[in-house]
């Protein structure tokens, strides 16, 4: 039994973000039906990646959010992993459930995330590289300890 994902209070609760041990965080629904106790699996339903992706705005960098098909060479809509994988898993905010049913709804039809020659690089212009390399000349212009480390 599919839930009907709706973009209302019920969502939030419904769509859940699951962080993984390998780091990636994914916005998904977790499916109703009870796998056998002793197979240690979990049905996750229309799993999408969350991507973070930086930009540079005029008050500095921002991190944009993508949601991009997880299980990319598949049609697939529900994933089985092993729970052992999850780290945690927490209900999506509303902004995050209304992202996720937007793009669910047309989940057969996301394109898988393209790798290679497909990215087309765009250089700086010279005042934005002179403000990047300002940036960075800020943390070299910083005293560090040889016992302190920077996170």
């Amino acid at each position: 039994m599919k839930k009907e994902i709706t973009a209302n209070k019920e969502a939030v609760k419904v769509v859940k973000i699951v962080k993984l041990d390998n780091g990636d965080d994914i916005v998904c629904c977790l499916s109703d039906e009870k796998l056998n106790e002793k197979s240690g699996l979990i049905k996750l339903i229309k799993p999408l990646l969350i991507k973070y992706v930086p930009q540079l705005t005029p008050q500095g960098f921002k991190d944009y959010v993508a949601l991009i098909k997880w299980a990319a060479y598949t049609n697939d809509e529900i994933v089985t992993i092993p729970i052992k994988k999850i780290l945690t898993i927490t209900n999506a905010t509303t902004e995050m459930a209304k992202s996720f049913t937007h793009m669910a709804t047309g989940y057969k039809g996301l394109e898988s995330p393209r790798k290679g020659s497909d990215y087309n690089r765009t250089m700086f212009n010279k005042q934005d590289n002179d403000k990047v390399n300002e940036i960075f000349d800020e943390f070299a212009d910083t005293d560090i300890d040889d016992e302190e480390t920077i996170h």
